[in-house]
């Protein structure tokens, strides 16, 4: 998923050299939602990872 973010991100640069202002804030608006919901699935598996670190199984 966050390779799509790069992706995205190269296809905003390249069109802001090229004077596609409009692209631009296409691929920026859907790099920053990809990148927010990486950003929210990580920290929901790493709370999750160190939730069942800290279980003791009895």
């Amino acid at each position: 998923m966050l390779s799509w973010v790069i992706v995205f991100l190269v296809i905003a640069i390249v069109a802001g050299i090229f004077g596609f202002t409009g692209v631009v804030k296409a691929a920026v608006g859907i790099a920053k939602i990809i990148f927010f919901i990486f950003l929210i699935l990580f920290i929901i598996s790493l709370v999750m990872q160190i939730g069942h670190v800290g279980m003791v199984e009895l």
